[in-house]
């Protein structure tokens, strides 16, 4: 069982500079702490993600940190050549001397995909032929390929990383039937939703491991999370900061008049918390409540949302805190249940 970070890195209404600091500050803590990696959004215009570019962040993360973890959450292919992004995974491993997690997607905002030109029923053909080409060069010394979208004639490869053949990959995942292809080509996945959804999940891609069980790639599911040290202060936090989160997550649906077609997040917080998409209190009381999601969802992998809306340095700070020194080593040898 490993704990790590996801993190939109919204906009707390502050100071974007300030904002940057204090980020890398709780950063530094997971790495102080044991946390297995931080993971970090992409978005852009859009106040629900100020990392729309992950490798500037993530070169900091780099420097900042000594054992973490760290890549995206995904690099959204769609909007990116694929030769840049092979170059920009192989300096950020370089960098970290091998610590690089590479997450892909497609992107998962239409109206963002729009602003850069590429349309919604290009996006998956987009994704696909960039990943190869992205697999590619990072396994080979030429890059030769005839796509639909990109095509590449002998292509010399100069860079690599350091973990051979690549770094570890990962992929967002919403239903069971998205978990055959990392389960089958040996990818890491995230997904969200409730306990029962996120088994649905886990479940299929077990059925579809081949390999040994005690190489299984890791599970997770992500959860906003506030340890304070009364269960009123963290549900204060929590409320709070998750209105700021879900405002800007629906900044853009609601400019355009529309709703978002797979938000799964519910908009009241009290009905977020009682589905369990938030987890707020004492450390006992959150240790007991992600007991309860591991062993019910059959995740190896708890990713912790510590810092999201207008969260102070100071709350998220606490929160690591606690959840590093009583919840997680009460938590570590939890077991997803049969």
């Amino acid at each position: 069982m490993q704990f790590g970070v996801f993190d939109h890195l919204d906009w707390n209404g502050g100071d974007l500079t300030l904002q940057y600091e204090d980020r890398l500050r709780m950063i530094e803590a997971l790495d102080r702490n044991g946390f297995y990696a931080y993971h970090v959004a992409e978005h852009h215009c859009t106040p629900s993600g100020r990392a729309p570019s992950p490798s500037v962040f993530l070169a900091a993360v780099a420097q900042r940190t000594r054992r973490l973890r760290f890549g995206p959450l995904v690099y959204a292919l769609s909007m990116h050549h694929p030769l840049r992004v092979f170059e920009e995974v192989c300096m950020l491993d370089q960098m970290s001397g091998g610590r690089f997690e590479l997450g892909v997607g497609r992107g998962i905002s239409p109206i963002e995909n729009g602003f850069y030109g590429v349309a919604a029923e290009n996006t998956d053909k987009i994704y696909r032929e960039a990943l190869a080409v992205i697999m590619m060069a990072l396994t080979s010394k030429q890059v030769n390929f005839d796509g639909d979208i990109y095509k590449f004639d002998n292509v010399p490869i100069e860079m690599k990383p350091v973990q051979r053949p690549h770094p570890p990959l990962w992929v967002g995942v919403a239903h069971a039937a998205s978990a055959v292809w990392p389960a089958v080509n040996g990818a890491n996945l995230v997904s969200s939703g409730t306990n029962a959804e996120v088994r649905q999940v886990t479940d299929r891609y077990r059925a579809e491991w081949r390999g040994s069980p005690t190489a299984m790639p890791l599970i997770g599911m992500s959860r906003h999370l506030v340890v304070a040290d009364t269960e009123s202060e963290a549900h204060g936090i929590a409320r709070r900061c998750y209105v700021r989160w879900l405002t800007s997550i629906l900044h853009l649906w609601n400019a355009a008049g529309k709703a978002p077609p797979n938000l799964r997040f519910p908009i009241d917080y009290d009905e977020a918390a009682s589905r369990g998409y938030c987890i707020a209190g004492t450390p006992s009381q959150v240790r007991d409540a992600v007991i309860r999601d591991i062993t019910e969802s059959g995740i190896n992998y708890f990713l912790c949302r510590f810092a999201f809306g207008d969260m102070t340095r100071e709350e998220s700070m606490r929160s690591v805190e606690l959840f590093a020194r009583e919840v997680m080593p009460a938590a570590m040898p939890a077991k997803a249940a049969a």
